[in-house]
């Protein structure tokens, strides 16, 4: 039972790269041998630069909660803000105000994107945009964007923006229109610092609060079936 115990942990814990990052990290390995073979300083800088770029782009196993209704972060990061707001015009939502959650991701986050909830993708639209600083309140409406909205099986439907930030130009969607998804599945990537909003109706309230960091795939953000008041936090 142990052993069976122990296996599971490394497997979940095991370093497991994104397939986006292997060129990158060729690259910077063979940069560190060349900087190395000049001058043996530079090659230990290379090697360090080896070492956070296979960080970045490791893609952990997550422990998904399967519950229907529940409403999982779709990235690692810190919640930036939660408000009530009027969704783009390019999701295709109601008019109506909705509750947006925005989560930041520095250079240190888990940059693998993860779906929300089970669903179809009812639409996708890309916007080429700037590359404000992701934390900045503008970037969800300025900056490069890829859009997508999950339709659930009784019709109700939220949106989520890849945004791209300061540093990062370049979003990977891998979802098509009309497929099927499940919650905690890998969907995408943003590479370096970005930030992800999901926009929920507006009557289901935030189980997060703004500073609160969030782990993408595991994170309650919501709960569509629970009529608990939004969450407030504070810093102790």
């Amino acid at each position: 039972m142990r052993a069976a115990q122990s296996s599971e942990f490394w497997k979940m814990y095991r370093l497991r790269l994104h397939r986006d990052g292997w060129p990158f990290l060729i690259a910077f390995a063979a940069a560190a041998l060349l900087l190395g073979s000049f001058y043996g300083p530079l090659g230990w800088i290379g090697l360090v630069c080896t070492l956070w770029c296979g960080w970045f782009f490791r893609d952990p196993d997550r422990v998904v909660p399967t519950r229907e209704g529940l409403v999982v972060s779709p990235a690692d990061g810190v919640v930036h803000a939660v408000q009530s707001v009027e969704p783009p015009a390019e999701f295709g939502l109601s008019t109506e105000m909705h509750t947006r959650i925005s989560i930041f991701l520095d250079i240190f986050s888990v940059h693998v994107n993860r779906i929300p909830i089970a669903g179809t993708i009812t639409e996708l639209v890309y916007r080429p945009g700037k590359f404000f600083n992701a934390s900045l309140d503008k970037a969800s409406e300025f900056n490069e964007r890829q859009v997508v909205r999950i339709t659930m099986a009784e019709g109700q439907a939220i949106g989520l923006a890849q945004i791209a930030g300061l540093v990062a130009r370049r979003i990977r969607c891998d979802l098509q229109r009309n497929q099927p998804v499940e919650t905690g599945e890998r969907f995408g990537i943003i590479r370096f610092g970005s930030r992800v909003d999901l926009y929920l109706p507006q009557n289901v309230n935030a189980l997060v609060a703004a500073g609160q960091k969030v782990v993408g795939g595991e994170t309650v953000l919501a709960d569509l079936r629970s009529d608990e008041p939004a969450r407030a936090g504070e810093i102790r």
